[in-house]
């Protein structure tokens, strides 16, 4: 049996006014939006993660609120299984300045009906179904989530 090694993203949904905040990128050479997203890098938390990527790839500083879910998508293209942390967030300022990460081309606001209208434009599908999500008022506790290793990170627990 072979090895299953998923890569682990994790990513923020905000919203502002019945828009939401994605990043254009061309990882294929092709424009595609996806919400501020990314790898978690060792030694973080899911939500340390989420608040890193935000600011790499929009200069925000935004705020884990809730989790949204947890998705999981096999890439057609390359076989690669991604297991994708969903947040909600909100945005508690711009980082005048900040050099956002260089394969993020532009920062929109999209309406839910825009995303949906161009489904070919999404990086995955994963990236309507946690808009969906947050449209449809889906929220769970960051307290679900238990990381012993932040905990001691944090000297509030054991190593």
């Amino acid at each position: 049996m072979s090895q299953f090694d998923p890569h682990l993203t994790v990513a923020t949904v905000v919203e502002r006014d019945g828009r939401y905040l994605v990043v254009q990128e061309s990882p294929h050479g092709v424009p595609v939006y996806n919400q501020p997203a990314g790898h978690l890098e060792g030694g973080e938390s899911l939500v340390e993660g989420a608040r890193r990527e935000a600011l790499e790839e929009t200069g925000f500083r935004i705020e884990p609120t809730h989790l949204l879910g947890l998705y999981v998508w096999t890439s057609p293209k390359n076989g690669a299984t991604y297991f994708r942390v969903c947040f909600a967030g909100t945005i508690l300022e711009q980082v005048d300045g900040y050099a956002i990460d260089k394969d993020i081309e532009a920062l929109h606001w999209l309406t839910l009906e825009e995303l949906r209208a161009h489904p070919e434009r999404l990086r995955s599908p994963l990236v309507l179904r946690c808009v969906e999500d947050h449209a449809a008022g889906k929220r769970f506790p960051l307290d679900l989530i238990f990381d012993a290793d932040d905990l001691a990170r944090r000297g509030l627990a054991p190593a």
